[in-house]
């Protein structure tokens, strides 16, 4: 058995915004014991003060991690995003300060897909509008726009994992899929590209957007883009809130050129239930509002506790970085015959020859070293032979070499 720097039992594990059990479970199963699931998200003064000997840290969506909350933070070793994005952390802060932040971004792809699928079929059904009037009183029986999708035409922006999975399952329900991503991709089934977003509007009966938000997709769909759309089709967001004018959105609602919508992300959106939701949006019978549900299924949020929580038990067990959003991306064997030492440093020249005169000097034998820069900084994970005679003592030397951002013992071998 290796002697780890840190006993696990002490490695302080911190969940926040009720993270389904299969994490803690994950934890307790690699050996982890001192783990606080909490339910709600924390602001940054609570952040501040409560994260001061947290090692390893679970968020979901709405907690913030500033460049303030970052620096208080002085034992943290990685984040973990319970989640598809990662904007709510700082993470160019968190790479300079020697933070891997990890994320799930395909664990709720088939959830998100269901919901636009089901919603598709609500739009094209009157749906929204029906069950309000039911809900007042009425009984609104006639046919008159109620449709089938079949042979219906989807757009869909972005063919990334969640939208060539809609593309597929469309296609099984009859649809027509066409479709446009910046990046060239292979098409599933008969679905068919379209070599830009006006050609792609021109032909859909209903557009749904899966895109991720860059400064590329800010406000890309605007009152010109809604323009283009067929008369009478539908508009579906469950991507990022950034991406759709909203005001825009509703006009076009209001207009009558766009028949319906069903959106689920904004560029605003409550920091809790206690606050209200606003959006233009809100009183129009033709629109399902729904609060950021997309990925919201038990099945989804089980595998997201599972592989971010596996992640963060890598790196945190023997220094993998593989799936990390910030960082170099390293995949490390496990060792238990070798001792490991883990140095992140500012990508400058020297630091390599340094890091390899502390194991020479000690006429230390080098088994195996692994190395990736990326975006300024270095990440270097060096095994020794056997076990050395004070891994501490190494460790501090490695941390006085000039650019350290930060050094760990992970283990010492047989």
């Amino acid at each position: 058995m290796e002697k780890l720097s840190l006993p696990k039992s002490k490695i302080k594990v911190l969940l926040l915004e009720n993270i389904h059990k299969s994490a803690v479970d994950l934890f307790k199963r690699q050996g982890y014991t001192a783990i606080e699931s909490v339910k709600e998200a924390w602001d940054a003064e609570e952040l501040k003060a409560k994260l001061k000997n947290v090692h390893i840290l679970g968020i979901r969506s709405r907690t913030k991690l500033t460049k303030e909350v970052l620096q208080s933070a002085e034992k943290l070793l990685t984040i973990g995003c319970f989640c598809i994005g990662t904007n709510q952390v700082d993470s160019t802060c968190a790479k300079r300060l020697g933070i891997p932040v990890f994320n799930a971004p395909y664990s709720n792809t088939r959830s998100v897909a269901e919901l636009v699928i089901a919603e598709i079929i609500m739009l094209f059904r009157g749906i929204p509008q029906r069950s309000w009037g039911a809900h007042e009183g009425g009984w609104d029986k006639t046919v008159k726009g109620a449709r089938e999708i079949r042979g219906k035409v989807l757009g869909i922006v972005g063919y990334g994992h969640i939208g060539s999975q809609l593309s597929v399952m469309a296609e099984a329900m009859g649809m027509q899929v066409r479709f446009y991503d910046v990046v060239e991709k292979l098409a599933i089934g008969n679905a068919q590209p379209c070599r830009s977003l006006d050609e792609l509007f021109a032909q859909a009966d209903v557009v749904s957007l899966h895109v991720p938000e860059t400064p590329e997709t800010k406000n890309m769909i605007t009152a010109a883009r809604f323009k283009k759309m067929k008369k009478g089709a539908y508009f579906i967001n469950a991507a990022r809130g950034t991406t759709v004018e909203i005001p825009a959105l509703a006009e076009a609602l209001k207009s009558g050129h766009i028949g319906g919508a069903a959106i689920d992300v904004f560029p605003k959106e409550p920091a809790g239930p206690e606050e209200e939701f606003k959006s233009p949006l809100r009183g129009m019978r033709n629109v399902i509002l729904t609060p950021h549900i997309g990925g919201s299924t038990e099945e989804a949020q089980e595998n997201i506790g599972a592989e971010v929580a596996e992640k963060l038990v890598r790196y945190s067990d023997n220094g993998s970085t593989l799936g990390a959003v910030n960082f170099p991306e390293v995949a490390l064997p496990a060792q238990s015959n070798a001792t490991r030492f883990m140095h992140i440093h500012g990508d400058t020249p020297g630091v390599m020859a340094a890091i390899s005169e502390v194991f020479s000097r000690r006429k230390i034998n080098i088994a195996g070293q692994y190395l990736r820069t990326d975006g300024g900084i270095g990440y270097v994970v060096t095994d020794v032979v056997g076990r050395i005679a004070d891994g501490d003592s190494v460790r501090r030397e490695l941390h006085d070499i000039a650019g350290t951002i930060r050094t760990r013992f992970l283990h010492e071998g047989k």
